[in-house]
């Protein structure tokens, strides 16, 4: 017969199962998925952790839920660090969470979205500190996997928009824990040297695991001290990193943001062939307007010539000239009438037995002043005729004619006596025709 001992009840069997599992295992780490997360007005969670082929019920009590710093949820990929144990009342197998940690991609979107926010708050994203792309780049700098399809890409792009610009590639790791260093030192490097106009940080898509690096704080806080434009390049167009945000200018995707970076050679192409048509446009209306006014100033030349004033001043004088002779002609007719006028008058006022005795009276009195001017005249020309022979007669002239000199000084004045000259003077010998000099020899 079976003894008491022997025969296990229930709830005996699964508190010592319980006591068997506790036992056994230490603090174990269990990872796996979240699924049907409780969370009941207790406080307590309780939920399962599943892989591909299994689960697990858990439970965490609310005192160990203070230290976690998310909220879990179902599809929630985590790490727990659990005790093996029993629940006895329904004999169910379980773990006991003591803590728990986000694995996987939720665990790096949570520290992404913590790090946007004290890079934001430290003002990295800020637009201020945004640096405009070259317009013509003279040389390119590419920061990406040197056997990438993303280089590819950026290589076809700027062969298609621009390729007479030069590209120095730097080549770096783009995923895994190595990949942010090489990253930094790249753009350190570009930024050392100074050979580019701008720099393409680039990578094709992938996880937010693969994408990981560009995710780092050491990445970012290198592209905001980049003396050199940053084009951020990472990934597929719903795919963005901390480096878009930090970055001058975000891409969708490698291949725009070598678009980015270059002028269209096409557009351009385009464009300065509009130039070319306006400014030959303005060439020739600017030749026609100096034409213009070229044939202006020769027609205001030709108004300001002189032959054309004299022209004008000339044509003006003759004008005032034919004004003055037929003023001249008719102030004379108008005196000639006058004349006529007072003529007419005079005439028949005129005495005319008057004015003929005046005229016999005239004609007499004429004569008798005739005769009486030929009998002064006679009279003073005697006179004339006495004075001239006895003037004739002491002229000095008349002297000089019988052989004598008059001596005069230098000065003019006529020597009487040997006293006003002496030895070595000028003097001047004058006789009836002419005069010599003679110097003073001796007395």
């Amino acid at each position: 017969m079976l003894d008491d001992n022997t025969i296990y009840t229930v709830s005996r069997l699964n508190n010592e199962v319980r006591l068997i599992l506790e036992g056994s295992f230490d603090m174990v780490f269990v990872e796996g998925e979240i699924s049907n997360f409780a969370a009941p007005h207790s406080g307590h969670w309780y939920f399962s952790l599943k892989d591909a082929s299994a689960q697990v019920r858990c439970a965490m009590f609310r005192g160990n839920q203070k230290q976690l710093g998310f909220l879990p949820k179902d599809g929630m990929h985590v790490l727990l660090k659990a005790r093996v144990s029993l629940y006895e009342n329904r004999g169910e197998f379980q773990l006991i969470a003591e803590d728990m940690e986000e694995r996987g991609e939720g665990k790096l979107r949570r520290a992404f979205e913590l790090l946007k926010k004290k890079l934001e708050a430290a003002g990295l994203f800020d637009q201020a500190h945004k640096k405009p792309l070259p317009d013509f780049p003279k040389q390119i700098g590419v920061i990406t996997s040197a056997t990438g399809a993303a280089i590819k890409d950026i290589l076809t792009v700027l062969q298609r928009r621009f390729p007479c610009v030069p590209v120095i590639i730097y080549p770096t790791l783009v995923q895994g824990d190595a990949a942010a260093a090489q990253i930094v030192s790249a753009i350190q490097t570009a930024n050392r040297r100074d050979e580019c106009d701008v720099l393409i940080l680039a990578r094709g898509g992938g996880s937010l695991e693969d994408l990981w690096s560009f995710n780092e704080e050491s990445v970012a806080q290198a592209i905001y001290q980049s003396k050199l434009p940053i084009i951020s390049g990472v990934g597929h167009e719903v795919d963005f990193t901390i480096a878009d945000f930090v970055a001058d200018k975000r891409a969708p995707t490698p291949s725009v943001a070598a678009e980015m970076a270059t002028p269209d050679k096409g557009d351009w192409l385009k464009r300065l062939a509009h130039y070319q048509q306006q400014f030959t446009r303005r060439v020739q209306q600017r030749l026609l307007s100096l034409q213009q006014h070229f044939g202006f100033m020769q027609k205001q030349l030709l108004q300001q010539h002189p032959k054309r004033r004299l022209l004008e001043k000339r044509q003006y004088l003759e004008n005032c000239e034919l004004t003055l002779v037929q003023l001249q002609n008719q102030l004379i007719h108008q005196w000639q009438i006058k004349i006529n006028e007072v003529s007419t008058h005079l005439y028949r006022v005129s005495p005319t037995q008057s004015i003929t005795a005046k005229q016999h009276q005239l004609h007499l009195a004429q004569q008798q002043l005739q005769h009486q001017i030929s009998i002064k005249l006679s009279t003073q020309k005697t006179q004339l005729a006495n004075a001239a022979a006895t003037l004739d007669a002491i002229s000095p002239l008349a002297t000089l004619k019988r052989g004598y000199t008059i001596a005069e000084t230098k000065a003019g004045q006529i020597i009487k006596k040997a006293s006003q000259v002496t030895v070595g003077d000028e003097i001047h010998l004058r006789f009836a025709i002419d005069s010599i000099k003679c110097i003073v020899a001796g007395s």
